[in-house]
């Protein structure tokens, strides 16, 4: 890559040739990312409490100004020192931030929400589905793109659909607003899910023969995965506790205990992966059965290790997917492939962003309100501010949206198609516009 190149050579000679065994622009680039993460974590630790900027906004402004960087570099040949891998997100990324948000739940809030939270994260992003593949149907065509088909309108409803439920959590807070906090957690969680489960059915739905069972496939593939990943990660969580508790790690060390429910955690992931289940939900399960079982059977120094540790890993990775964002936004080789006027990329920029607002105000509106008709107490109601929160925090989009575009629109050799790179590139704007400005509006209000 022109980029490695580039940096390659501002390095000593002695050092190109010595390292000969391994690859030195794999080097470089951990180097730049690990740096990059430090100077986000001394610049969030300087702007604690700062009502205009996070960890999440800093990372992903930093990786942006360090894209530019590459670019000058390379003379604007490349900006990929790390291009944006869909592995390495929901392999290695994703399953550590989703299992602390687990663990470190509050158990009792969220299951009291648990009805709410399934009708928003379930019923609303189906509803958003729809909506949004129907408006892009309608709309795509005036706008002047043609070679779009079905599936494609039908995955980009469910990669819209898809909210960020880790920028969310970063600009609210568990101990101030616990309720909404549960609320925008947990649809975030099942949302991810929902959208993944609907993704993977439009890549393997037969257009040229859909009938009215195959809503009802979807709808029985959808209650299995569910019932099935829960399931499992619930069965994960509790045989953890069991052998924990039965061979007593602790009398020997505590270094097994730790290295125990990290392991059984991403285990758990990993089959529900291989079993073609939501890994997401089968994780976040585990992390919440671990904190009230198996995190009660360790000894006192393991409660202290694993609580800090998993939240520590967490952070990492949080800081990790926005830096690796915001510099993958600048891959000149999709915005050159899209060949795309100025004005037809606002244009599908403006639409997937409209449609988000529509789509989302279609579902969290009417639900709260019909739940608010199911409730006796006052206090337990969704008040219009609240919904209002709701609606606006869910509209944050994400590392989860950006993967599940590339799987659809790209592959291994770069973009097929002119109008698959301005999908890609349109996704890039809304996830960027959505992070940085919506949370700078969500935080003031």
């Amino acid at each position: 890559m022109a980029a490695m190149e580039a940096f390659s050579f501002l390095l000593p000679s002695q050092v190109r040739e010595s390292s000969s065994f391994f690859n030195i622009g794999t080097v470089v680039a951990l180097c730049v990312f690990f740096a990059l993460l430090c100077a986000c974590i001394i610049i969030g630790h300087l702007l604690h409490g700062n009502r205009w900027a996070n960890e999440s906004i800093t990372a992903l402004l930093l990786g942006l100004c360090s894209g530019v960087v590459v670019l000058l570099v390379s003379k604007g040949q490349s900006s990929r020192i790390l291009s944006f891998s869909e592995n390495l997100f929901f392999l290695y990324l994703l399953p550590p931030i989703i299992f602390n948000a687990g663990f470190q739940v509050k158990k009792k809030q969220f299951f009291k929400n648990f009805t709410t939270i399934l009708l928003f994260g379930v019923l609303g992003t189906v509803i958003s589905f729809c909506v949004i593949s129907l408006g892009v149907f309608l709309l795509f065509k005036k706008i002047g793109l043609t070679s779009l088909g079905i599936k494609d309108y039908l995955a980009v409803g469910a990669i819209l659909s898809a909210t960020d439920s880790v920028c969310t959590l970063q600009v609210l807070s568990q101990d101030e607003t616990p309720f909404l906090y549960s609320i925008v957690f947990g649809e975030g969680v099942v949302n991810d899910a929902t959208s993944i489960v609907l993704f993977n059915a439009v890549q393997s739905l037969d257009v040229s023969n859909i009938s009215g069972l195959t809503a009802l496939k979807l709808l029985g593939n959808f209650l299995y995965l569910f019932f099935t990943s829960t399931i499992l990660g619930i069965a994960a969580g509790l045989l953890s506790a069991y052998i924990i508790k039965a061979l007593y790690f602790g009398r020997h060390s505590t270094d097994r205990e730790v290295a125990l429910m990290m392991l059984m955690a991403y285990l758990s992931y990993m089959l529900a992966e291989l079993m073609n289940l939501s890994g997401i939900l089968t994780v976040f399960f585990c992390g919440i059965v671990m904190s009230h079982y198996t995190w009660h059977n360790v000894t006192e120094s393991s409660r202290i290790t694993t609580k800090h540790a998993f939240a520590t890993i967490s952070f990492i990775a949080e800081t990790f997917i926005f830096l690796y964002v915001g510099m993958d936004a600048l891959d000149v080789d999709k915005w050159k492939s899209s060949k795309a006027s100025p004005a037809t990329s606002v244009a599908v920029s403006a639409t997937f962003l409209g449609l988000l607002l529509v789509g989302r105000a279609a579902f969290v509106f009417p639900i709260a309100n019909i739940s608010n008709l199911l409730k006796k107490r006052e206090s337990s109601k969704i008040e219009f501010r609240q919904q209002f929160i709701i609606w606006w925090a869910g509209l944050m989009r994400g590392a989860v949206t950006i993967a599940l575009s590339y799987s659809q629109f790209s592959n291994s050799t770069g973009t097929t198609s002119p109008d698959d790179a301005l999908m890609c590139t349109s996704t890039m704007i809304v996830v960027l516009f959505s992070t940085i400005a919506q949370a700078q509006r969500f935080r003031c209000d």
